[in-house]
């Protein structure tokens, strides 16, 4: 059963309408209200603010990373462990083939239904799962294998014991490594790109953003709780920290956006997945065709945090 936010409920009550027209078998009636989906959808989506932006970051229905990796890689086959402590379901490894590409993806998965978000521990990755990614990144290096990283965590995960296995050692080891590494990487955020638990895998070539993801340092609810000591104030504090895909473009701290299908990537997974492949593949010729990409990754990572005075 698809979820509507709340901004969407006016195309919840056009789709039962569409539905019951079904049942009774009126075809013209169909038509018009199928049509007056698509206007009412081209026109909410036309001028969404952040905080709705926010919302669809999080949609519930929204493509995961294994529902990008089944949708677009082939005879992929799954990589496990850290070989130090366990194998973290939050973080997901597999090796197969992109278009005729052989490609290694590293992917945070949030899961669905309590089940197995519980497994995945909600997307929030502990220490062994950036130590995982290390793990594989350095095998795709080993073979020169291209990297493809689907980001989408709401952060890593800050319980006690990750604290204790070394969370944020597992996060800068992986950031000065991943700038390191001799093959093209490109990382894309296909939801919620949380903190350093979204930048242990977000150093690349190409980072690039799906239309209605986001990029923050904090949750901005977290933002809300900090500056005004009140979680209301998470449109404002979503305003302020200029997260979106547009905002962190004109800041130079991404260098693409991929188009969503008409209604956000939920409503259509398969186009969604087609473009990011598409973006992928694209993405991955450029690279290659940079004679020193790795010295261009360097400059491009140094040049974060500029600014000007007057």
């Amino acid at each position: 059963m698809a979820t509507y936010l709340d901004f969407e409920q006016r195309l919840k009550s056009l789709q039962e309408d569409i539905d019951t027209a079904l049942l009774s078998n009126d075809e013209v009636a169909v038509e018009i209200q199928k049509q007056e989906l698509k206007d009412e959808i081209k026109r909410i989506y036309a001028r969404l603010n952040d905080y709705q932006k926010l919302q669809l970051a999080r949609h519930p229905d929204r493509p995961y990373a294994l529902d990008y990796i089944e949708l677009i890689m082939q005879d992929s086959y799954e990589i496990f462990g850290d070989r130090h402590f366990g194998d973290d379901k939050a973080i997901v490894c597999y090796l197969g083939k992109i278009g005729n590409e052989k490609v290694m993806v590293i992917g945070e998965e949030k899961g669905r239904g309590t089940k197995n978000k519980i497994l995945r521990n909600f997307g929030m990755p502990h220490p062994e799962g950036y130590r995982k990614a290390l793990r594989v990144a350095k095998i795709a290096e080993r073979f020169n294998i291209p990297i493809l990283m689907l980001v989408d965590t709401a952060g890593a995960y800050p319980g006690l014991g990750a604290e204790e296995r070394g969370q944020s050692e597992a996060i800068a080891k992986n950031l000065e490594e991943f700038s390191a590494l001799q093959v093209p990487t490109i990382s894309i955020v296909i939801g919620e790109g949380g903190s350093g638990g979204a930048l242990a895998i977000g150093v690349a070539d190409k980072l690039a953003m799906m239309e209605y993801s986001i990029f923050s340092v904090i949750s901005p609810e977290g933002c809300a709780a900090i500056l005004w000591n009140d979680p209301t104030k998470i449109e404002a504090a979503t305003k302020a920290m200029k997260i979106t895909p547009n905002e962190l473009k004109k800041a130079n701290l991404i260098d693409d956006i991929i188009k969503e299908p008409r209604g956000g990537a939920h409503r259509d997974k398969e186009a969604a997945a087609k473009r990011l492949k598409t973006y992928f593949l694209d993405s991955l010729e450029q690279i290659r065709a940079t004679p020193d990409f790795i010295a261009r990754r360097y400059d491009k990572i140094m040049s974060y945090g500029s600014f000007k005075t007057e």
